[in-house]
């Protein structure tokens, strides 16, 4: 992401944000590239983030066509307009976000993200996937992993009230400052298979319910061959199954996955627009933190739950890579 500066114009957009976190920082961002996999609500708060926030690009990747259920929780599928026959999410998505800030490229790439080569992720510096099967986000981490420049990784999804965030920078070097000086600092992620295979018995005791809700649910949903959403109330008893073998696997009492959180999760399989735009607004900074190097990232799954209004950091890692 080195280069040239900021160009007149840009300086004189980007003026407020400057003031904040440098310009430096700013020339980071507008030369930086991001790939955005699965266009829902909580993405689309996160796109219009990083677009007013003026990255360099932004690719988006969704070749579902438009529903009506679409226009739920996402913001960018205007109501009012009636020509998306046989349009994406991902086309419609980009014409709404080319209004937000004419100097970002907003583009669309077609085609199944699982499939791509390792050498297309090369041309980006953050990967964000959402709506995708459990062995579709470990494939896209382990691609992105493989490339010789750090390729900062995200997952992110919404359900009902809750949401769930992951994040991995591998190797991560930053700096802040503390009182006068400027501390370098440097953060080891595991990767998302890594995490989810840590064992929930060495994890700490107070680890949060919804991280193994979650974890329940996604495995359900690619041992039925479910897409991400797919799995609803009816789905309880066999769910339910589940968690009691995981939990016996695992050692864990069934209490830590309560019935009302996982009944909660089926039931609530829609978007919940006030939770979209916080888990958004958190994606949005974490991304900026990783490509200007400015601020303490967070390591590595962030929860939200709207009953609670709780927001919860929790470091799920081996202890190889454990802070």
């Amino acid at each position: 992401m080195d280069g040239e500066e900021l160009t007149e114009q840009e300086t004189a957009l980007y003026d407020r944000q400057i003031r904040v976190w440098g310009a430096d920082a700013q020339r980071r961002l507008s030369k930086s590239h991001i790939l955005v996999c699965g266009m829902k609500g909580t993405v689309a708060e996160f796109c219009k983030n990083i677009v007013l926030a003026g990255v360099g690009s932004v690719t988006l990747v969704d070749d579902r066509i438009v529903t009506d259920e679409s226009l739920s929780a996402n913001f960018l599928i205007l109501p009012h307009e009636n020509h998306y026959n046989g349009k994406t999410l991902a086309e419609v998505c980009c014409d709404s976000l080319k209004e937000f800030n004419h100097m970002v490229h907003v583009a669309v790439e077609t085609g199944d993200i699982s499939t791509f080569g390792v050498e297309f992720f090369e041309k980006f510096d953050a990967v964000i996937i959402s709506c995708c099967s459990l062995g579709k986000k470990k494939l896209i981490n382990q691609k992105c992993r493989k490339l010789s420049k750090r390729v900062a990784f995200y997952t992110v999804e919404c359900r009902g009230s809750c949401g769930e965030m992951f994040v991995d920078l591998l190797d991560y070097k930053y700096s802040k400052k503390k009182l006068e000086e400027t501390i370098e600092c440097q953060i080891e992620y595991p990767s998302f298979e890594e995490a989810i295979s840590v064992p929930w018995r060495a994890l700490p005791r107070r680890v949060s319910k919804l991280y193994f809700a979650m974890r329940v649910i996604e495995q359900f949903e690619d041992v039925e061959g479910r897409n991400p959403g797919e799995t609803t109330i009816a789905d309880l008893p066999g769910v339910l199954k589940l968690r009691k073998e995981l939990c016996e696997t695992n050692s864990l009492d069934e209490s830590q996955i309560p019935d009302a959180l996982l009944e909660r999760l089926l039931t609530d399989t829609r978007e919940f627009p006030p939770v979209c735009a916080i888990i958004g607004g958190i994606l949005g900074q974490e991304v900026i933190k990783a490509i200007s190097g400015k601020g303490d990232p967070l390591k590595n799954f962030f929860f939200f739950d709207a009953m609670d209004g709780k927001g919860l950091i929790e470091d799920i890692s081996g202890p190889s890579t454990r802070s």
